[in-house]
């Protein structure tokens, strides 16, 4: 009499050899309470070029990305998708050498106006290049690129032209979609997921021309010392990043500011004090930001918006030694600026 068989069943082993490659990296983020991981910085990396060389499912995209979120991300994921990112920018001959990256990516309805865009021109004027890039999903401009359109500096839309901006006016500003397409989608997903993803966070960090110095805005604080270790991990030489204003590099002139930096590998956090009692913080909306440049008009604190953010890319730029004689050195540039520049 032979035997009854009972069905074979396929074990966990050949199920795990049946499954997608992307979806190891889901699995390890996925898998709940006491199995589940954060990414090492070599999976984060591999995980994000297999999503750049379009081997990765969107609904895989898609989950990956909130999973990150949901876990909140660490910095060595931040450092490796930045790396695999970085890998897919093309920088032909003739690319720009910027002394200073300054990504600008708040987003939301109540912007305001960009105050740091004139910060950043500050420090242009002073010989230091100043590269600027900023999310345009759905085809919108950001609020920089319009600030710098209407002072006479569109955009450029190619590594070559951001090159020849730097030389000739000491500041390019170039939307993400022609740097990085690839980051550009992933941020554009926050329609189809309902919230932000880790690739905000990478945008900041991603600094496509390897500028030596980096300066970065944030709204919620527990970013920055993430941003910070992940510029570390980077080898970033020297990075800034704090709390500002819409999570712009803008600096609140009516509160104490810290600073989070990073200096050849080391890691420090300095306190900048207010510029102003907080019971003069005014609304200055009403402030047009030619006019504050020309010095058509007076405000006292738009001025100290546009000042005590230049402060700070001064100090991260190693020409002041404390933040106090960077606030002097800012404020001094500021009453020497060119003031028919933009006519």
């Amino acid at each position: 009499m032979t035997a009854t068989r009972s069905p074979s069943h396929p074990s966990r082993h050949s199920a795990d050899s049946d499954l997608h490659p992307f979806a190891t990296f889901i699995r390890i983020l996925g898998r709940g309470p006491g199995g589940s991981r954060s990414l090492t910085m070599d999976e984060a990396e591999t995980a994000m070029a297999m999503i750049c060389a379009g081997t990765a499912e969107p609904l895989q995209i898609g989950a990956l990305m909130a999973l990150l979120r949901y876990r909140s991300e660490t910095p060595a994921e931040l450092a490796g998708m930045v790396q695999a990112l970085r890998a897919t920018i093309n920088r032909p001959a003739g690319s720009p050498t910027p002394d200073l990256d300054w990504p600008t990516y708040a987003s939301g309805g109540k912007r305001g106006r960009p105050w740091f865009v004139l910060s950043a021109l500050l420090v242009a004027e002073t010989g230091i290049r100043v590269f600027m890039h900023s999310d345009d999903s759905q085809g919108h401009e950001s609020a920089a690129a319009r600030a710098l359109t209407a002072l006479g500096l569109p955009p450029v839309t190619n590594a070559i032209e951001a090159g020849a901006s730097l030389t000739r006016h000491g500041l390019a500003f170039m939307p993400l979609s022609s740097i990085c397409p690839q980051l550009q989608k992933l941020i554009a997903l926050r329609r189809m997921l309902g919230l932000r993803t880790a690739a905000n966070t990478v945008a900041r960090l991603l600094n496509p021309f390897e500028a030596p110095h980096l300066i970065q805005g944030v709204f919620h604080p527990p970013y920055r010392s993430l941003q910070q270790e992940a510029a570390a991990l980077l080898g970033q030489p020297r990075s800034a990043v704090f709390k500002g204003g819409r999570g712009e590099a803008e600096r609140p002139p009516h509160k104490n500011c810290e600073v989070f930096s990073v200096d050849q590998g080391r890691l420090d956090c300095e306190t900048w004090p207010a510029l102003r009692p907080e019971s003069e913080a005014v609304s200055a909306e009403s402030t047009h930001l030619l006019s504050l440049w020309r010095g058509d008009v007076q405000d006292d604190h738009a001025t100290a918006l546009v000042v005590g953010s230049a402060a700070v890319a001064f100090r991260l730029l190693g020409q002041a030694a404390s933040p106090a004689e960077a606030d002097a050195l800012a404020n001094d540039h500021w009453q020497r600026r060119n003031r028919d520049r933009f006519s």
